[in-house]
């Protein structure tokens, strides 16, 4: 099928359809500088049908730039509430992202283009509304990284790139971002009817997003506790996926979990480089509430938050059995993913207490995460082989020396064979992550106008499990400056 243009874009926006309460009318507040594109996402782009050769045009960057729109949009500012560090908030909200409107492809699929950075809207609060250029690519190329992970995230149209000035901690070069997926909505925007004692709008809520997201469970008895079942599932498996590629969102407030189990709003994000399961990527996270080894608990104190706000629709007993279902939920898919970053095909009693000893030989050797089990593919299992390359992410040898015999008795035990194995474990151990120090080094170019880094990382985090000649320094450990790089709720 033919690309469309931006003025035959299809939108469809049932989210603006709803109760005024639910949104508030808001177009994008024009920069004054001229926008120009940075980069574009062509496969996110034709996931809305659009001909990604528009990017050339200058009204592309007009339109994702905050300064037109197109036939069919009617941007909105979202209204929703949440518990933000575990104190509830009564009002957040868009405050400097507006849904452009819902581009619907030829599929049927439909897509929020939710711009990040178009201005003030009525849930600002002290917020200019904007959004600079060091958060965007940060967002942009994480959204690819999560991606090419296979991990459900939201997406990233393009970066549109303005010479406005914003304050931050200091000033900075302004920037937006068109962020896509299927649906914006969070926890928090049950809870803020539900501590609004609107019950009925927190129905017609739940009503929308069943029936458009949700659809196989429209006229099922007990659909609520259904729905709530089934959102308990995603984010447990969700947060299985962030911990077993070593991955911290950093601030893991209610109004940042997605509703459709997505991994929504980066900012204070990192992928570890040296193992630590107490790793913060906030500098503002002071007491550690989303710590790395945190985050599988506030997953399940999150749908805590949400099964209260779905109190008035579904009995308490069929919300507590589904939250009760969350742990094992959230361990069997872990322990899946850990067994397949191991190499190991069948589920046997042994294996937690294997993944939990190499991830301790990991800890307490300060070793790379993603390098160590990118290496560990190589772990031969011929009796006496020393197996230096892995040994060597190990300060106690004779530590290793144990996990190694108790790991090749267990290959041996499923007849694993070392070369398939090689082969399987990196299909799934990447090489290449998005580390801060990559990251920043991007964004320090393009403070220059120097774009190319971005281009470099994005391509390679689409596929970050083939080799790319001449691309291993992108693959090592980070070097001293870029170790523990801080990172705050601003980025």
């Amino acid at each position: 099928m033919a690309g469309r243009s931006l003025e035959t874009l299809s939108f469809d926006n049932t989210y603006a359809r709803l109760p005024e309460t639910f949104s508030v009318k808001q177009n994008p507040t024009p920069v004054a500088s001229a926008p120009y594109l940075i980069h574009v996402n062509r496969t996110a782009a034709e996931l809305i049908d659009l001909d990604p050769e528009e990017s050339v045009r200058p009204e592309f960057a007009g339109v994702f730039g905050g300064r037109m729109l197109v036939p069919g949009m009617e941007p909105i500012a979202m209204l929703y509430s949440g518990h933000q560090f575990g104190v509830y908030v009564p009002q957040l909200g868009d405050g400097r992202a507006i849904l452009l409107g819902e581009a619907v492809n030829h599929r049927g699929e439909r897509w929020d283009l939710h711009l990040k950075g178009g201005g003030m809207t009525p849930f600002s609060r002290d917020g200019d509304g904007r959004a600079v250029l060091r958060s965007t690519i940060r967002e942009y190329l994480c959204c690819a990284a999560m991606r090419g992970l296979g991990i459900p995230t939201t997406q990233a149209l393009c970066l549109v790139g303005n010479d406005d000035k914003v304050y931050r901690e200091q000033v900075e070069t302004g920037a937006m971002l068109v962020r896509m997926a299927p649906s914006h909505v969070r926890f928090g925007t049950f809870e803020i009817f539900y501590y609004r004692k609107q019950h009925e709008h927190l129905t017609v809520l739940a009503d929308y997003v069943i029936g458009h997201h949700y659809p196989h469970l429209v006229g099922v008895t007990d659909a609520y506790a259904r729905f709530f079942n089934e959102v308990v599932e995603r984010t447990a498996a969700l947060i299985a996926q962030w911990q077993a590629v070593g991955w911290a969102h950093g601030v893991m407030n209610t109004d940042n979990m997605s509703i459709l189990g997505l991994t929504l709003d980066y900012g204070p994000f990192g992928f570890m480089d040296e193992y630590d399961s107490g790793f913060i990527c906030n500098h503002s996270d002071h007491n550690g509430r989303y710590a790395f080894n945190q985050q599988p608990y506030i997953g399940l104190w999150n749908l805590s938050c949400l099964a209260q706000a779905l109190l008035p629709l579904a009995g308490k007993d069929a919300l507590k059995a589904g939250l009760d279902r969350y742990q094992e939920l959230y361990q069997q898919q872990y322990l899946r993913l850990m067994r397949a970053k191991l190499g190991l095909r069948e589920a046997r009693p042994e294996d937690d207490g294997l993944v939990r000893e190499w991830l301790g030989l990991l800890e307490e050797s300060h070793a790379d995460y993603t390098i160590a089990f990118r290496d560990l593919s190589s772990f031969s299992s011929v009796e006496g082989t020393a197996n230096d390359r892995v040994r060597d992410h190990a300060v106690n040898r004779e530590h290793f020396d144990e996990w190694a015999a108790r790991y090749r008795e267990r290959l041996r035990a499923e007849n694993s064979r070392d070369d398939e194995r090689c082969e399987q474990m990196n299909r799934v151990n990447p090489k290449y992550v998005l580390r801060n120090y990559l990251a920043q080094i991007a964004i320090e170019k393009a403070q220059q106008k120097d774009f190319s880094e971005i281009d470099r990382l994005f391509t390679l985090l689409q596929d970050p499990f083939k080799d790319y000649p001449g691309m291993d320094s992108y693959a090592a450990a980070p070097p001293n400056w870029g170790k523990h790089l801080s990172v705050s709720c601003s980025s």
